[in-house]
């Protein structure tokens, strides 16, 4: 495959940020999950010239449930294909190779993290929460023109290691939890304050010894950047972008304290960005859609609290003071 500009630069930019960390400086009785054989398989023979469909095909059958998934992700409203597939060989041909990968990788890793018990999180409510990041992100991928298949596959895998941590360093995360109202920094300010690292760094890691894609170890490295990706001439049109967009958005442990507050500041610098119609779109698309994740507490209810009140504050009824940096 012929390597572009914006591969090498996401190449560069990876083996910068990752340069002084590895996977040894988590702690040795960290449980990481694992990529199913067949997912590291794929990966491994699709880089390889001159291999065929037919035998990315035969690897894919070897698991049934990824065989399954394939089948019903192709034949789902949310591609809108004409065509049903009716074999792996064919629902390949139909997606192409780049996002036929982005799909096997959010799937094989969703299932290898969802047999993880977490003590800490709801994994049901985890997944619909990273659903909703991964339907954002592609919204805004899209108004960007940036990749969106790329943005939706690192939005959905931003945060996979967290259930892991959660259960695994339980008791330095339940602290972060119990002191969330008492101040207001990042998740990841957090964790580089109590173990050197954090988990968009340590995921990043993790998904570079397994081969990933630059781009996406990139969307997952840079997640929590925020708004800076936007201002920054060679991130502003990327997938990366979008993704670090969707981190904003509220979820169950609040890494981002002043998230939405942010996305509404971003509505009012960027007119093509309309956070109402695009929750509303994220909850429509995730209500259609038959992926295996339920939306039983949608986007728009996640978001009501900040939207009501940023409305009252616009309307001179709440002291603007009161709402956290």
């Amino acid at each position: 495959m012929e390597t572009t500009s914006q591969d090498a630069f996401w190449t560069n930019l990876v083996a910068e940020k990752l340069s002084g960390l590895s996977i040894k400086a988590l702690p040795p009785t960290l449980k990481l999950p694992a990529l199913p054989l067949a997912v590291t398989q794929f990966l491994e023979r699709s880089k390889q010239p001159n291999t065929t469909l037919k035998e990315l095909s035969a690897i894919i059958e070897t698991d049934s449930g990824l065989t399954l998934e394939l089948l019903r992700f192709v034949n789902s409203s949310f591609v809108g294909l004409r065509h049903k597939a009716t074999s792996v060989t064919h629902a390949l041909t139909l997606l192409g190779q780049r996002q036929a990968t982005t799909f096997l990788i959010t799937t094989g890793m969703e299932a290898a993290v969802r047999a993880r018990k977490s003590k800490l999180i709801n994994q049901a409510c985890f997944w619909n929460s990273c659903m909703q990041k991964a339907l954002f992100a592609r919204e805004v991928a899209k108004l960007l023109q940036a990749d969106a298949d790329m943005a939706f596959a690192g939005a959905m895998l931003q945060d996979f290691l967290l259930p892991v941590l959660t259960n695994d360093l339980f008791d330095t995360y339940l602290k972060f939890v119990e002191q969330r109202n008492e101040q207001a920094r990042l998740l990841t300010e957090y964790e580089r304050a109590q173990f050197g690292w954090d988990h968009a760094l340590a995921a990043a890691c993790l998904a570079r010894r397994w081969y990933l894609p630059d781009e996406l170890v990139g969307c997952i490295m840079l997640h929590h950047h925020g708004l800076h990706l936007l201002a920054d001439s060679q991130t502003r049109k990327t997938s990366a972008a979008a993704v670090a967009i969707s981190a904003l958005l509220p979820d169950q442990l609040r890494q981002n304290f002043s998230g939405l507050e942010q996305l509404l500041l971003l509505e009012q610098k960027w007119p093509a960005f309309d956070l109402d119609q695009v929750v509303e779109r994220v909850d429509e698309i995730h209500a259609e859609m038959d992926l295996g994740v339920r939306n039983d507490f949608p986007l728009a209810r996640r978001c009501k609290p900040a939207l009501d009140r940023h409305r009252e504050i616009s309307d001179g009824m709440l002291n603007t003071e009161a709402i956290p940096a």
